[in-house]
């Protein structure tokens, strides 16, 4: 190993690699400390701070008199890829798929305007798509865009292809967007593309994305399955951010 990182912490990049594409099996037995020394040429203090990384995400479980083993989690999704569900997966080592449900030219409605901060009644695309993992359903995109930017995706076939990547190929860039995330029940479109029951929980992210001159460029709801995405807040003392918790109304 040769990266800049600490040795630990390149060991539990490693390790979770291993999880991540199936080589660590869930249920299976982590190999033992003594077969990890021997294997990367270290000695147990590294190994130990990578398990126990490991073992705090919930990607491992046992230990202290019980053998460690694979414990299934769900694929990691940072904020620096929510922008694109394609190098997302493509990042995780999986094979991306989506396929448009809905993709259609119509007046705004009236949260849909004040979103995108465009008139009552103006024109905007809208899409639906389904986004998967590995040729399994995780995720129902729902996105609005303004008319000067959604003309673009209305030209493209986007089935299997990266929305965020084709509005940037026409000059719509994201630059800066903002998420809310929060729980929800499926509904009857999200059971039959997920499929699930109607009411089984989902993980609901809200976003709208600015471009360089800060207009909103889209405003988009993804229903994820919680099994199937799980998402990273990394916050620096250095380098606030401003937090924002609120109250969902009953």
């Amino acid at each position: 190993m040769t990266s800049p990182s600490p040795l630990h912490v390149q060991l539990y990049e490693e390790f979770t690699r291993r999880i991540r594409t199936g080589q660590w099996h869930p249920g299976d037995r982590v190999p033992s400390e003594k077969s990890l020394v021997a294997e990367f040429g270290t000695s147990r203090g590294p190994v130990r701070q990578a398990l126990a990384a490991l073992r705090a995400e919930g990607m491992i479980v046992g230990g202290r008199g019980a053998p460690p083993r694979v414990q299934h989690t769900a694929p990691t999704q940072s904020f620096g890829t929510f922008m694109s569900f394609t190098e997302w997966a493509n990042e995780l080592g999986f094979e991306p798929g989506q396929r448009v449900v809905e993709l259609t030219r119509r007046q705004a409605s009236e949260d849909t305007a004040r979103e995108l901060r465009i008139a009552p009644d103006a024109p905007v695309v809208e899409m639906i798509r389904l986004c998967s993992l590995d040729g399994k359903p995780a995720m129902l995109e729902r996105a609005s865009f303004p008319l000067e930017v959604g003309r673009h995706l209305l030209a493209t076939e986007l089935d299997n292809r990266s929305v965020s990547q084709t509005l940037a190929a026409a000059g719509a860039h994201s630059i800066r967007a903002r998420h809310v995330i929060d729980a929800i029940s499926a509904h009857p479109l999200e059971s039959e593309q997920l499929e699930v029951e109607v009411g089984h929980p989902l993980l609901r992210v809200r976003r709208l994305t600015f471009n360089e001159l800060g207009t909103v460029i889209e405003t988009a709801d993804d229903r994820y399955l919680p099994a199937m995405a799980s998402f990273v807040v990394e916050n620096s003392a250095e380098h606030r951010n401003p937090l924002t918790r609120r109250l969902t109304p009953s």
